[in-house]
C-alpha cells in the first residue's frame, strides 16, 4: 500500500462552490500562505480542521480529514476532548510526526503511516515525575506534564504514532515541516475530524457543519481558510448535546 487515501476528493472550484452554498466566509490562499496561516493558528493554541485531498480509508484519520493541534501544549488534550470531541478529558490522542524525524522523538525508527504502532517518547524528551506526582491517581496524574509533547504522551510515556511521508501526503508533510521550521518540533496532535457519535467528515459541507458545531477555531479545506470569528452567527450549531455519550 502507498497510503490509504482511497476516498473522494474535491477540486478547489468544487470546494469554493460548496462553501458558498452553505454560507461560509473564507479566504483563498496560495500554497505557501495557506501553510503559514495554519501554522499561525497552531502556535496560537487553536484547534485546526484539516481537510485535504482524497479521504482516508480505515480506522484512523491520517491527515486528510483531521483535527490538528500543538503537541507541545499541556492543555491541548483536554481542550480537544472537552471543547471539540465533547467527551471525557482523559481520552488520549496520537502524534503525527515527520518520518525523517520519528527516531529523534520516539523509540521507533520504522514506518508507521497508518497510526498502528506504539512506542515510547525518547528519554531526552521526557520530564521525570516527582515522588509527589507519582502518588497521584486518575485525572490528576494524567494532567502532569511528562514530556515536551504532553498532548500525545500517555501516562506510561508511550504514544501511538503516525509517520508522515512526503511521497504519500505531500501537503500534510509540508505543514509539519513548516510547523517544525517555526517551532523546532515536527510533531502535531492528529485526531479524526468529527465529534463523538458522528462519522468522520467526508465533504466540505460536512466539515463546515462540524466546524460550526464545535469549538474548532480554524479550518483549511483545500486552499480555502476559514476563521470561526468570520462566520455568520446564525450558522452556529450546538454539537455538544446532539449525540449520545459513548
Amino acid at each position: 500500500m502507498k497510503g490509504a487515501f482511497l476516498g473522494p476528493a474535491f477540486s478547489q472550484g468544487e470546494i469554493e462552490a460548496r462553501l458558498h452554498g452553505v454560507g461560509a466566509k473564507f479566504q483563498v490562499l496560495s500554497d505557501g500562505a495557506l501553510l503559514e496561516a495554519c501554522v499561525d493558528a497552531l502556535v496560537e493554541g487553536k484547534a485546526l480542521g484539516w481537510f485535504q485531498g482524497r479521504m482516508e480509508f480505515g480506522p484512523r484519520a491520517l491527515g486528510a480529514r483531521s483535527i490538528l493541534g500543538d503537541a507541545r501544549s499541556p492543555t491541548m488534550q483536554s481542550v480537544l476532548n472537552l471543547k471539540v470531541k465533547y467527551r471525557e478529558s482523559f481520552r488520549p490522542f496520537a502524534p503525527a510526526v515527520l518520518r525523517e524525524d520519528v527516531g529523534d522523538w520516539f523509540e521507533l525508527d520504522t514506518d508507521s503511516p497508518y497510526m498502528l504502532l506504539v512506542a515510547d517518547v525518547l528519554e531526552r524528551h521526557r520530564r521525570p515525575m516527582t515522588p509527589q506526582q507519582e502518588q497521584l491517581f486518575g485525572i490528576e496524574k494524567l494532567n502532569v506534564v511528562r514530556s515536551t509533547i504532553p498532548a500525545v504522551t500517555h501516562v506510561d510515556y508511550s504514544a501511538r504514532i503516525q509517520t508522515v511521508h512526503a511521497d504519500t501526503h505531500p501537503r500534510y508533510h509540508a505543514l509539519l515541516t513548516a510547523f517544525k521550521r517555526r517551532t523546532g518540533c515536527p510533531v502535531l496532535v492528529n485526531t479524526s475530524f468529527n465529534v463523538r457519535g458522528e462519522p468522520i467528515v467526508c465533504t466540505p459541507e460536512d466539515a463546515f457543519r462540524c466546524f460550526m458545531g464545535t469549538e474548532v477555531e480554524s479550518l483549511a479545506i483545500g486552499n480555502s481558510v476559514l476563521r470561526k470569528e468570520d462566520q455568520p452567527p446564525g450558522l452556529k450549531r450546538n454539537y455538544q448535546t446532539a449525540f449520545e455519550p459513548d
